[in-house]
């Protein structure tokens, strides 16, 4: 895919070495070491199952993906402040660091236990990327131009689903399940030796010192911040509809659908849908406004997702393949319009502070979705009808949050 580049920076200041092209497709590649991190191994469950003895179609699986968030969740709350104040580079390569160290423990793990214990280092590691990339684009676009960037960078970030899982597929049919692990060290090793080329972005004016009370401090500020908490609130609500979805994906589309075999090709359709939702967004997010197109996607999100409720209890839940699985990638790729908005909405407010209001919302955001997620993903087992009603709930509370949000800040500019 050919990045254009977003509008130019609203911040003058510093010369770097990569095009704005070639930043976008960096961070991209950096966010991607998140992605590749859940995606990849979606194929093996099957594998992971039969080696660690888990039973035939078990959910247990769906823990290799939330302890992965719940590393996720724990160390942006470190690597925020830490960011703020040494710099993205710095945080990156450390991040990196650890996330190596995860994905090789997971590749050598000899039982399902201290796979789960690697999944969640490996989460850490992959919590400093994700603090690094978001704070980067906040350090160099502003406004419209940073949810433009966003954007972008999530349509190129969704594109890794749609081939990791066959990439995965092709992994397992030539190697033991295990190296789909070391293909994700690999890549991070790659993205270091990239990251070579990336100049930091924090100008040494803007770092702000690292203490627990500066900490407290810059997380009370977020937290107080009206506009940036309702939209981290509503996040985290639909952040659970993702992990459900991550997790239960698999085992819906297997067991409901008996169509294993065809499991890489049906996840990965559904992930065109999220890169041409971004690549839409990116595009009609400069006519709407930010605060105005979440407004108008979230009505249809909700909408399509009380249709999938009706239709699956209709069909005692086992619907027909060819009515639910396109609701779920409509619904799902509605996300694309609301998930870079709502980041650029939260981040808008508190760029003093890029770093550490990342690292609040991406924390409240993988922790929290993680609980929701386990939570609903353990009601689903030969019926779409638990998972169909968890989306409608969440996807009705996350916009509820928004609601308030406009009701009590009325006049929002972006």
């Amino acid at each position: 895919m050919t990045l254009s580049p977003p509008v130019a920076p609203s911040r003058p200041a510093r010369e770097y070495r990569m095009k704005p092209r070639e930043l976008l497709t960096l961070l991209s590649a950096i966010m991607a070491l998140m992605a590749l991190g859940i995606d990849l191994m979606l194929p093996a469950f099957d594998d992971i199952r039969e080696a660690f003895d888990l039973g035939e179609g078990s959910p247990e699986t769906g823990k290799v993906i939330t302890v992965f968030f719940l590393g996720l969740a724990f160390a942006q709350v470190v690597w925020g402040p830490v960011a703020d104040r040494f710099g993205r580079k710095p945080v990156l390569y450390i991040s990196i660091g650890i996330y190596l160290v995860g994905a090789i423990g997971s590749a050598l793990a000899p039982s399902f236990t201290l796979l789960l214990v690697s999944r969640f280092v490996w989460g850490l590691g992959a919590a400093g990327s994700r603090v690094v990339s978001t704070a980067i684009i906040r350090d160099r676009f502003e406004g419209l131009a940073m949810a433009k960037a966003m954007s972008q960078i999530m349509a190129v970030f969704m594109l890794v689903p749609v081939l990791a899982p066959s990439v995965g597929t092709g992994i397992i049919a030539v190697f033991p399940w295990r190296f789909v692990f070391w293909f994700c060290a690999v890549w991070g090793v790659l993205i270091a030796l990239w990251s070579l080329r990336l100049r930091e972005s924090l100008a040494v004016e803007d770092q702000r010192p690292l203490s627990f009370g500066e900490s407290w401090t810059g997380y009370a500020e977020v937290a107080r911040t009206r506009v940036t908490a309702g939209y981290t609130m509503a996040s985290i609500f639909l952040q659970g509809v993702f992990t459900t979805y991550l997790a239960s994906s698999e085992l819906i589309i297997s067991e409901v659908f008996d169509r294993e075999a065809q499991f890489p090709i049906i996840f990965g359709l559904i992930a065109v849908l999220f890169a041409g939702g971004a690549l839409v967004n990116g595009r009609v997010v400069a006519r709407f406004g930010v605060h105005g197109l979440i407004s108008k996607v979230y009505f249809i999100t909700v909408g399509l997702t009380i249709i999938s409720v009706i239709v699956s209890v209709m069909a005692d839940g086992h619907p027909s393949f060819w009515i639910y699985i396109p609701l779920l990638g409509l619904t799902l790729s509605s996300f694309m319009f609301l998930m870079p908005n709502l980041n650029t909405a939260a981040l808008d407010p508190v760029g003093h502070i890029a770093g550490t209001a990342s690292a609040f919302g991406g924390a409240a955001r993988m922790g929290g979705g993680a609980v929701l997620g386990t939570i609903v993903s353990a009601q689903v087992s030969d019926s779409t009808t638990p998972f169909a009603i968890g989306v409608a709930i969440l996807c009705t509370l996350s916009w509820v949050s928004v609601l308030v949000v406009r009701r009590r800040s009325p006049g929002l500019s972006l």
